[in-house]
């Protein structure tokens, strides 16, 4: 069996959590190492004739035909840290497929966020694979159907799990990570991925 965890059941989704994909001392270790060592930016998209700056900071990590493109941005890879190699050696291992780019978001606080969206770039293919793995504090991730704005399931990504959303997912939901007014630990996700060149 692939994951120890079983699915998520949504319609239209394939989704799975597993909770306690890594330990608590490696997440805190992996947490650490990546906020102090990565070299962090915070780009501006453009809307409506303005520049804002996106509500957390990013990195994209990739081989070097991974460009990525969302939200107008263009991200060039930088080169696979050791750190960075040895957890995409195991998420591939985990999910049985080839990843070739991870994006790194840091959730300083509550006021850091990620808004509505869905991963279904043209160069992530049909129905890509999006793994992403959460260390440092819980956040709550929330997904609702495309065309429609109620919240339809929600989950707290804890530090350590890892979640794989694949198939048709992207085509018909949407995720987002909200603002909080609550206290919350900084958080790091690391959403690995195919660009298909």
């Amino acid at each position: 069996m692939l994951f120890a965890d079983a699915p998520i059941h949504l319609e239209h989704a394939e989704l799975r959590l597993t909770p306690h994909w890594c330990e608590p001392a490696c997440a805190a270790a992996w947490f650490a190492e990546l906020v102090e060592n990565t070299p962090w930016e915070q780009p501006c998209v453009h809307l409506h004739g303005r520049d804002y700056p996106v509500p957390r900071l990013v990195a994209w990590y990739g081989d070097a035909e991974a460009s990525y493109r969302y939200s107008g941005l263009v991200h060039r890879p930088l080169p696979w840290t050791p750190l960075l190699a040895e957890i995409r050696a195991r998420v591939q291992a985990e999910v049985g497929q080839r990843l070739n780019g991870v994006l790194l978001n840091y959730y300083r606080d509550g006021r850091d966020s990620m808004g509505w969206h869905s991963d279904d770039e043209p160069e992530l293919g049909r129905n890509p694979l999006v793994a992403s793995l959460n260390l440092g504090g819980t956040r709550r991730f929330d997904l609702r159907r495309k065309g429609q704005t109620a919240i339809e399931h929600s989950l707290a990504l804890d530090s350590g799990s890892l979640l794989v959303m694949s198939g048709a997912t992207q085509h018909y939901w949407q995720h987002q990570v909200a603002k909080t007014q609550r206290p919350v630990a900084p958080r790091l996700n690391l959403t690995f991925r195919l660009v298909h060149a």
